[in-house]
């Protein structure tokens, strides 16, 4: 057994990992990170060591329809022959939803299984793909102990009111409540904003993870008081494929009209809409912005106007706002929907610096800005990494 943590970020078609050194009274060490994309159609590894250098780099043929489990196969070839033949300590997970019952990690065992599967309708693009590799590692390496840690956890700190809907007692007491999602992403930029901005930190901050899956979330004192996201990963801003806010009426509409049924509705919410369905081109910014098609034009708009409304709300909700904060994919990459979106929030008193922005930060705004802006990467494999020491007490 080696002295390191293995963690496992799986969705439906692709599979994230890492792999820390544990070292005592220090932090975590990443020794390598690689991704698995394409599973199912066109499976496709890459890794890299510490310091960058490409450890793999190899496609695969598939015979059928190959599943997760056997891209799970390829990691663990790759760490066998990196940690010479011996296993992690520990594997840390991933998991969506973790429903009313889960609001810290937990070590995974029969029990935790089965509850997360009852999970899966709440969370039916992300769920089924956490608990994969889960179920499979469990029975392959049995005595490996492994732990999962879940995206809703960081939100249970949210005043009751923020968590409501208006519906019927008896509902709200089946579960049918707000959750927030993107917990371990704002757990590690809460952490990591008290060590590049300390005094900001125990503020009232706004953080906008901004990728294929996009939510907003306000922060005080580094605790989440509310989230755009709710019962499930639909909510709020618009995303690659997912409409964000809709109103609830249309599908009763659709349901009425056109007869779809359960299982059209969820494909329609899940994968026809957000950038994809707005522009009709993709659901990457990166091809919207480089898209001269009124379409494509309309759809970069939509989301630069839904992030600057929902941030007006969150600000409110706050009573204030001192700092807001880029992060995931398009957050930390793209300098013009930042400026976009920064422009929009300038009432709030929010001084744009473009050099800085263009910089990618970590401030993004001039020094007297009244509200401040800042570019920070996320890392939710050493959010989770760092969980699964403190579980194991390793």
């Amino acid at each position: 057994m080696s002295d390191t943590i293995l963690v496992v970020n799986a969705g439906s078609s692709s599979i994230k990992f890492q792999l820390f050194a544990l070292k005592a009274g220090e932090e975590l060490e990443r020794r390598i990170k690689g991704e698995v994309e394409g599973i199912g159609s066109h499976p496709h590894m890459r890794a890299q060591g510490k310091d960058g250098e490409t450890l793999v780099e190899t496609a695969w043929e598939t015979a059928g329809q190959e599943d997760g489990t056997a891209a799970l196969d390829h990691v663990l070839d790759l760490l066998g022959k990196e940690l010479e033949g011996e296993r992690p300590a520990a594997i840390g997970h991933r998991v969506v939803h973790g429903g009313t019952r889960f609001a810290k990690p937990i070590l995974i065992d029969d029990d935790v299984v089965a509850a997360l599967e009852a999970l899966v309708p709440l969370a039916p693009l992300h769920q089924p793909g956490n608990l994969a590799p889960i179920r499979a590692l469990r029975g392959r390496l049995p005595k490996l102990p492994q732990v999962a840690c879940f995206d809703t956890a960081f939100h249970r700190s949210h005043p009751e009111i923020a968590d409501r809907f208006a519906i019927p007692q008896a509902l709200h007491a089946e579960g049918i409540r707000r959750y927030g999602f993107h917990g371990l992403s704002y757990e590690y930029i809460a952490a990591a904003l008290g060590e590049i901005a300390p005094a900001l930190a125990l503020g009232r901050v706004i953080v906008a993870h901004l990728g294929n899956g996009a939510s907003i979330c306000a922060l005080k004192s580094g605790q989440s008081i509310d989230s755009s996201m709710s019962f499930t990963a639909l909510d709020g801003l618009p995303m690659g494929t997912r409409p964000g806010q809709l109103d609830p009426g249309v599908l009763l509409h659709l349901i009425a009209t056109k007869g779809w049924d359960a299982k059209r509705l969820e494909q329609f919410l899940y994968h026809e809409c957000g950038l994809k369905g707005l522009s009709g081109l993709s659901n990457d910014m990166r091809d919207l912005l480089a898209s001269d098609t009124p379409a494509a034009r309309l759809a970069v708009d939509y989301f630069v106007y839904r992030v600057v409304r929902e941030a007006g709300a969150l600000a409110a909700a706050l009573g204030g706002l001192d700092g807001i904060v880029f992060t995931a994919g398009i957050g930390e990459r793209s300098a013009e929907i930042r400026a976009r979106v920064c422009a929009g929030l300038a009432w709030l008193g929010l001084e744009l610096d473009g050099a800085r922005n263009q910089r990618h930060g970590p401030e993004i705004t001039k020094s007297g800005s009244r509200v401040s802006a800042w570019t920070i990467p996320t890392d939710e494999e050493r959010m989770i990494a760092r969980h699964t020491r403190q579980v194991l007490n390793l």
